[in-house]
């Protein structure tokens, strides 16, 4: 179905511009792209948008045109509209050409195959989007299976998360659980468990690291409870030659997991 929408009251204005709110988000199940580059990810990974909203005055280019046409032939809905309400239901001055709004997933951890990808990581209390979704990235150039969210973390279809993975919430599976259903989880079958730490850890370079290594990465702040890392199968340190007593948490994951990459290949 195509439409129109011209007038800022319209419901479908109001739902949209609802989506960026989490509790909206989760209410309703549906979460926001924006951006031809991001909608034309996600289409290459097999997922299109329910609804496609793109403004009337807008360059043609040819990925646009397949993505409208496949949303059509799919039983979506494509909506034609002014850069003004574009910008109202994103909330930028200068908003993209494009939006799309897809269906959220999430997977629990039974239906995880820790033995599909010799790398996962696992976040717990990740606060901000930023690096959750940075984390999503990595782990898509690092070939990891997914990523795990451990305890109250950001929400991983927050437009900053999908916007900061780059693409890679279309490619990474997502699973989120408490640490008391996930330890149980992980100790029923394969899998390594790692941590960055200070606590009677070995040098991160050259680390027995096995497969499948699910690499733990703690709260920006606060890193990880005493009892989290106590669980680790293996704690390593990364050198620190300046004044920083620590690397930011998403960073640190990937300095990991390309280590991690690096033994296990």
């Amino acid at each position: 179905m195509r439409r129109e929408i011209t007038g800022f009251s319209n419901p479908t204005v109001k739902y949209l511009r609802a989506l960026r709110d989490k509790k909206a988000r989760r209410r309703e199940g549906r979460f926001l792209v924006e951006g031809l580059r991001l909608l034309t990810d996600a289409r290459a990974s097999g997922r299109l948008p329910e609804m496609l909203v793109m403004a009337a005055a807008r360059d043609p280019h040819p990925l646009l045109a397949a993505l409208d046409a496949d949303v059509i032939a799919a039983g979506g809905e494509v909506v034609v509209t002014t850069p003004d309400i574009l910008g109202k239901i994103s909330g930028k001055d200068n908003p993209q050409a494009v939006l799309g709004v897809f269906a959220e997933w999430r997977t629990g951890l039974a239906a995880l195959d820790r033995d599909a990808a010799p790398i996962w990581l696992v976040a717990q209390a990740l606060r901000d989007p930023g690096n959750l979704g940075t984390m999503l990235r990595t782990g898509d150039a690092v070939g990891a299976g997914g990523l795990i969210l451990l305890d109250d973390c950001a929400d991983p279809f927050s437009v900053e998360a999908v916007r900061a993975s780059m693409g890679a919430v279309f490619t990474q599976a997502i699973a989120q659980a408490r640490w008391d259903e996930f330890l149980p989880w992980l100790l029923s079958g394969k899998g390594q468990l790692v941590a960055a730490s200070l606590r009677h850890a070995v040098p991160y370079r050259g680390a027995p690291y096995q497969a499948p290594c699910f690499i733990l990465v703690g709260n920006e702040s606060r890193g990880l409870p005493a009892e989290y890392e106590a669980a680790c199968d293996l704690r390593v340190t990364m050198p620190m030659k300046g004044r920083a007593d620590s690397l930011n948490a998403a960073i640190a994951g990937a300095v990991l997991a390309y280590e991690v990459l690096a033994s296990l290949d």
